[in-house]
């Protein structure tokens, strides 16, 4: 039986959650010697570290140390610190995720050195080229040799693209086997306790893209709303590093820290943070990983974006798209229970990583 060398990147907060279920999946199949890279795109120990101890993850065999900074210093250094890897170790192919920085330039790398590049994540459009991610998206998807994506609209918007159909294989949504591989863990953490938070009674916040928080204007709007909501619901709201910066650049974060209703708290671990949503009766949020999670577990989310890759979140699921200055009444028509239900979509079943690994097992042997 033939070995095959694999990489799996990691990069940043979001993509820890896709790689681990997809390396307990290839370290138990016998044909598989995976490898973890860690670009370092999120070095602070909140972001990145806990993530790998709460998911059970190894330390990386390959740390770049690439660190923040530009969009082209974190491209190009990750470019950089990974060809000289794969040069020396010569993988059979690599798996990048989602759509941060590292993930098209990893696969930028494999594809000049001629190595195989499998993308978990592909075929999401938000159709915003304003959007980092979504360059990064079309960048990958452009260079990759096979394509795992989570659901039907990611199949349509490659092959209108002029993807073959033979390099597109759905596998279904890998964020969800995180949380089914750490349900119990999630389940018995302390988080809402030790924040005094109870079950249902509050929401949760998540803040970070530069259209919300870089404009002072934008960001005093969403601090005035988030502010007035939590005279009547709770707020719980893990600061992410950049969001805490524009908040003490502009001192909107002192309207913050002042109103009695909203705890401001630093990144948690995936099992602390999970704890929270699971608990949580709204999200307001402009993170993509959040719309798959609370559309899982049918929870209504109010993404401030004017719109979102993950479509099938709002088709099917709970989550609902909203300009800053909508966001107390799309919170009324929440807390009132005007919201609709949602279902879960086909192949969110905690089982993709099983179909990736049978995917690739088939793609490396043809």
């Amino acid at each position: 039986m033939s070995t095959y060398s694999v990489h799996l990147i990691a990069a940043a907060r979001p993509n820890f959650m896709k790689v681990a279920p997809l390396y307990h999946a290839l370290s138990e199949a016998a044909e598989f010697q995976v490898a973890l890279v860690h670009t370092g795109q999120h070095y602070d120990q909140n972001m990145s570290d806990a993530f790998f101890d709460d998911l059970r993850l190894p330390k990386p065999q390959f740390h770049l140390g690439v660190g923040s900074g530009t969009h082209a210093e974190q491209t190009g250094r990750t470019m950089i610190e990974y060809e000289r890897v794969c040069v020396a170790e010569k993988p059979d192919c690599v798996i990048v995720v989602g759509d941060v920085n590292a993930t098209a330039a990893v696969a930028m790398v494999c594809t000049k050195l001629g190595v195989p590049v499998v993308h978990l994540e592909a075929g999401l459009r938000s159709r915003d080229r304003s959007m980092p991610e979504e360059i990064n998206r079309l960048v990958t998807d452009a260079v990759a040799d096979l394509l795992w994506t989570p659901s039907p609209d990611g199949d349509e918007n490659l092959l209108a693209e002029g993807v073959p159909p033979e390099k597109i294989n759905r596998v279904g949504n890998i964020m969800l086997d995180s949380f089914e591989l750490m349900r119990e863990r999630i389940e018995a953490a302390e988080t809402r306790q030790l924040l005094q938070l109870e079950s249902g009674q509050y929401g949760i916040v998540t803040l970070h893209r530069p259209a919300n928080v870089d404009p002072p204007e934008v960001l005093g709007v969403l601090v005035a709303q988030l502010v007035d909501t939590s005279v009547r619901l709770p707020l719980v709201f893990p600061v992410h590093p950049r969001t805490r910066a524009r908040l003490d650049e502009t001192g909107a974060g002192n309207a913050l820290a002042a109103a009695d209703g909203i705890q401001l708290i630093d990144p948690l671990g995936y099992v602390e943070f999970m704890n929270l949503v699971a608990g949580a009766s709204v999200a307001i949020t402009d993170s993509g990983g959040l719309q798959e999670e609370t559309t899982y577990l049918g929870i209504p989310c109010i993404t401030l974006r004017p719109n979102t890759e993950r479509p099938i979140t709002v088709s099917e699921g709970t989550n609902r798209l909203s300009t800053p200055d909508q966001l107390a009444s799309h919170l009324a028509d929440a807390l009132s229970g005007n919201w609709p239900s949602g279902k879960r979509p086909e192949l969110w079943d905690g089982k993709a990583a099983r179909r990736c690994v049978d995917s690739l097992r088939k793609f490396l042997r043809g």
